[in-house]
C-alpha cells in the first residue's frame, strides 16, 4: 500500500510519459484498422452489442486514420510535455491539444457505461465466478469489446488530463504537486471559501439526481411518470429491468447522502455509528478519489442522452439522464471544495492556502517595538 501511495505520489512525473505510451498504442491499432485489419471497435454489430458512444456506426476508413494520427501525434506530444518543453505560443498550443484529447477521450467520447460498470463492479466481481443470471452468456455479454474499448479510450483521457495539469503547472512556476505558486492563492481556493461555495454544489448536486431517482422509482411502482404506457409495459415484462433501475435510483440516493458528507464533520472525522473507527481522521482520498471518478463518468453519460431520438410523451427517459452532466459538474465542484479545505500544506514545496495571520494592532496584548 505505501508502494502505491508513493507511486501516485510522483503523478507529474509519470503521467506525460503514460499518455505518450498509451497515445502511441492506440495510433498503432488506429493504423491496423485503417489498412484493413480487424476489431475495428465502433464498426457494425448487432443492436444487443452496440455502444452509445458519439463514434458508434462510423466508417472505419474515415475515423482509423484520424485515430492513427492522433495517436501517434499525440505520442510525440506527451514525451515532450513530461520533458517540460514548450514556451510562449508553443505551451499554449501543447496544453490546448492536450486539454483537447482528454476532454475528448474521457468525457465526449464514452457513453453511460462507465457510471453503470461503476455501479456494478462489485456484481460483476460475483458474475466472474458464478456466472452471469438470465438470458446473457457470461461476462463476455457485458464487457465486450465495443464497451471495453470506451474504458481504454477513458483511461486515456484520465492520462492526457494528468499530463496536462502537470505541465500547466510546471510551465507556470507552480508546484507541480499542488498548484500553488509564491503568490498569494486566490480568495475561492482558501478553506473558509470553499467550504461556503462546496455547500452549494452539494445541494446542486443532490438535487440534479432527484429526477433520474424520482422517476425510477415510480416505474417501480407502477407509475408511468415521463413514459408512455406501453414503454411501462413493456419493462414490466423485462425480466430484471425495473429492478435495475431501483437499484440505480437506491444507489443514487445512498450517493446523495455520502455526498452531504464532503460538507459535514462526519466527512472528516469518523462518526460514533462506525465503531470501528470512531473519533479517527477520514483520510481524503477515501472521499475525493472516488467521488472524483463518478463526478467524470456522469458527464459522458449525461451527453449520450442528446443523442437518443425519444418523443416527447416520453421525456423521462432522456431528461433526468441528461441532467446528468449538471450533477456530475456539481459533485466534482464539491469535491475540489473538500480537497481544498483539507489538504493542508503541501509535502513538497511547503506552500499553505491559508491566509497569513494579520500583523497585530498596538493595544492588542502585542508589544510593540520603539522603532514602530
Amino acid at each position: 500500500m505505501r508502494l502505491i501511495s508513493r507511486w501516485w505520489g510522483l503523478w507529474p512525473a509519470w503521467t506525460g510519459y503514460a499518455a505518450a505510451g498509451w497515445s502511441l498504442i492506440y495510433g498503432m491499432l488506429g493504423l491496423h484498422w485503417a489498412l484493413g485489419g480487424t476489431g475495428y471497435p465502433f464498426g457494425p454489430v448487432d443492436d444487443a452489442h452496440r455502444s452509445g458512444s458519439v463514434l458508434e456506426g462510423t466508417d472505419v476508413h474515415v475515423v482509423a486514420p484520424v485515430m492513427a494520427a492522433v495517436g501517434l501525434g499525440g505520442a510525440v506530444l506527451g514525451l515532450a510535455m513530461a520533458r517540460g518543453h514548450g514556451r510562449g505560443t508553443a505551451r499554449k498550443a501543447m496544453l490546448v491539444l492536450a486539454w483537447a484529447q482528454a476532454v475528448s477521450f474521457a468525457l465526449v467520447i464514452p457513453d453511460y457505461f462507465l457510471i453503470a460498470l461503476v455501479a456494478l463492479a462489485p456484481l460483476l466481481l460475483v458474475f466472474a465466478v458464478t456466472g452471469v443470471p438470465g438470458a446473457q452468456d457470461g461476462i463476455g455479454d457485458i464487457l465486450y469489446w465495443h464497451r471495453v474499448n470506451l474504458v481504454i479510450l477513458f483511461v486515456g483521457g484520465l492520462l492526457w488530463a494528468g499530463a496536462a495539469l502537470a505541465h500547466q503547472r510546471r510551465t507556470s512556476g507552480k508546484c507541480v504537486h499542488c498548484g500553488r505558486a509564491d503568490r498569494p492563492p486566490p480568495r475561492w481556493t482558501t478553506p473558509e471559501s470553499a467550504r461556503r461555495w462546496g455547500r452549494w454544489a452539494v445541494w446542486a448536486a443532490c438535487l440534479a439526481a432527484a429526477p433520474y431517482e424520482i422517476t425510477r422509482l415510480a416505474w417501480f411502482f407502477g407509475y408511468p411518470l415521463g413514459i408512455p404506457e406501453s414503454f411501462l409495459r413493456m419493462m414490466q415484462d423485462t425480466p430484471g429491468m425495473l429492478e435495475a433501475g431501483l437499484g440505480f435510483g437506491i444507489a443514487s440516493l445512498i450517493g446523495g447522502v455520502l455526498t452531504h458528507g464532503l460538507v459535514h464533520r462526519w466527512g472528516e472525522v469518523y462518526p460514533r455509528w462506525i465503531w470501528f473507527k470512531a473519533g479517527r481522521r477520514v483520510p481524503p482520498a477515501l472521499a475525493v478519489v472516488p467521488a472524483s471518478v463518478v463526478a467524470v463518468v456522469l458527464v459522458p453519460a449525461g451527453l449520450m442522452n442528446l443523442r437518443l431520438d425519444v418523443e416527447p410523451s416520453g421525456w423521462a427517459i432522456t431528461l433526468p439522464g441528461l441532467i446528468f452532466v449538471a450533477w456530475g459538474v456539481a459533485l466534482g465542484a464539491a469535491t475540489l471544495a473538500y480537497h481544498l479545505r483539507r489538504r493542508g500544506a503541501c509535502r513538497r514545496c511547503g506552500r499553505s492556502t491559508e491566509p497569513p495571520a494579520a500583523p497585530a494592532r498596538p493595544g492588542r496584548g502585542v508589544p510593540v517595538s520603539a522603532e514602530g
